[in-house]
């Protein structure tokens, strides 16, 4: 039987689906743009948008399980699930966040359109079996935002050297989501996933230095610089506002560094600079 992936060509869903395929699964994977998504051979695509139920229905037909990624599926979440169980779907994983029921002010990805809260919602009251993923913050953002200036040269300029967080490599995301597509002894769980360390802003750039062999520093500027910079790159303003204000206000206890990662795949949770490592390429010309 066969299981379905929204958000299937996303940070989160590419790892996953290459994962499950690893495994042997059978995977159905929904994408808006099949002959663009790069999935690997062997799994099944399908043309769709989570965002509108109606338009993946007939590939619902002997799925087991669904990943809801809450950007993919927006505010259809509950709608998808309903016709999920319609079908004979019997469980759901849904991607949620480890900063959900904080202020939505200050989740900076909402601006984004992930709608984190509402798919764990739909999840819980789907009357489907279900897993929630409480995710920290996933390391590739650092590569998103401090990229482009680590190519230019040894400096990266950036708000609030010392905030810290337990950044989470993707592919421990998307190894526990393919665990908990199938391992009934997690059903009912809202799972904090984490990194295995806290490291601030200075600290994660001088780990990049030391994984592509370059004396990289972190220099501080205000956070009204910063802010003027990412909206002028054609940021939303509401995204940097919440961005700045979740940096003001620090990390908060829902986010300490659990070992939840470790505790369902046997393993400890890769560290940054091995995320690091896996990217290297990325930071180098």
């Amino acid at each position: 039987m066969a299981i379905l992936i929204t958000g299937a060509t996303g940070t989160i869903g590419r790892p996953l689906v290459d994962a499950l395929a690893r495994e042997g699964a059978e995977v159905r994977a929904v994408t808006r743009d099949p002959e663009a998504s790069g999935l690997p051979a062997g799994v099944d695509v399908v043309t769709g948008d989570p965002s509108r139920p109606d338009t993946i229905a007939s590939s619902l037909k002997g799925v087991t399980s669904v990943f809801l990624h809450p950007r993919a599926v927006g505010e259809a979440a509950a709608d998808l699930l309903a016709l999920a169980r319609e079908h004979g779907v019997e469980r759901v994983v849904a991607l949620s966040a480890i900063n959900v029921d904080d202020d939505p002010a200050e989740q900076p990805s909402r601006f984004q359109g992930d709608r984190n809260k509402e798919a764990e919602a739909a999840a819980v009251g789907s009357g489907l079996e279900w897993v929630s993923l409480r995710c920290a913050s996933f390391a590739v953002n650092t590569l998103f935002t401090w990229a482009p200036q680590i190519r230019a040269g040894d400096i990266v300029r950036g708000p609030y050297a010392t905030f810290a967080e337990p950044l989470i490599h993707e592919r421990d995301v998307a190894e526990v989501a393919a665990r908990a597509l199938s391992d009934a002894g997690l059903t009912g769980e809202r799972l904090r996933l984490t990194g295995p360390q806290f490291l601030s802003h200075e600290e994660l750039v001088a780990e990049i230095g030391t994984v592509i062999g370059r004396p990289l520093r972190y220099a501080e500027i205000p956070p009204e610089a910063f802010s003027r910079a990412m909206i002028e790159r054609g940021l939303p303003r509401p995204f940097v506002e919440a961005l700045m204000a979740r940096y003001a206000r620090g990390v908060g206890p829902a986010e300490a560094v659990t070992g939840e990662v470790e505790r369902i795949l046997g393993r400890p949770a890769r560290t940054y600079p091995e995320w690091a490592a896996d990217h290297a390429a990325a930071f180098q010309n």
